[in-house]
């Protein structure tokens, strides 16, 4: 596959693409998860160095409604280095950067400071009706241009992530829905800009 290495241009972004909501058998694991996998391998693949992983951790401490959330999910109240919150085995190495954040959108100022300004994002990642649309309507909202590639997120099930995309679907020109292949076919960051 051809890599896209320019100064400028789109960042691809792989939201939270961790053991906690990509294994099976975790109660966030996501279904869809196997399938997007192989897509958004590809993506990074095409965009080079302009790979912009996140990572969520839980709260510490655990302010607000962080507690009363917590405690409703206790199998994921554990430190922030426990291997439940490690990226999954097939993207250790990929990207150039990686974004911690104790919040599901993943969208702001560290976020900003790394892409730049007003950028281009092409958002990917688990769970689409969570971290990918908590982070992809606030970046809007801010100025940023949002490709979001459908088949390269993973929902907690296909009706949420249906759900999830309808509603992000409401944003254009802001948030534009595609597919890696027709992002891919488009030729990939450029594609997207």
């Amino acid at each position: 596959m051809t890599t896209f290495q320019t100064e400028t241009g789109p960042w691809l972004v792989i939201i939270d693409g961790q053991r906690i909501f990509a294994d099976p058998t975790s109660p966030w694991g996501s279904p869809m998860w196997a399938d997007a996998l192989p897509r958004i391998l590809a993506l990074a693949d095409a965009f080079g160095l302009r790979v912009l992983k996140t990572r969520w951790v839980p709260p510490d401490p655990r302010v607000g409604s962080w507690g009363p959330y917590m405690d409703a999910w206790p199998f994921a109240d554990r430190p922030a280095d426990d291997p439940l919150y490690d990226f999954v085995p097939e993207l250790e190495g990929v990207g150039h950067e990686c974004l911690v954040e104790h919040s599901f959108g993943k969208f702001g100022p560290r976020m900003e400071s790394i892409t730049g300004g007003y950028p281009h994002l092409v958002l990917t990642g688990v769970s689409t009706d969570c971290c990918v649309i908590s982070t992809a309507l606030p970046a809007a909202d801010a100025g940023a241009t949002l490709t979001l590639v459908t088949d390269a997120c993973a929902g907690s099930t296909p009706e949420n992530h249906a759900a999830a995309l309808t509603v992000m679907g409401l944003f254009p020109p802001q948030i534009t829905l595609t597919t890696t292949a027709d992002l891919l076919a488009a030729g990939g960051p450029e594609g997207a800009a």
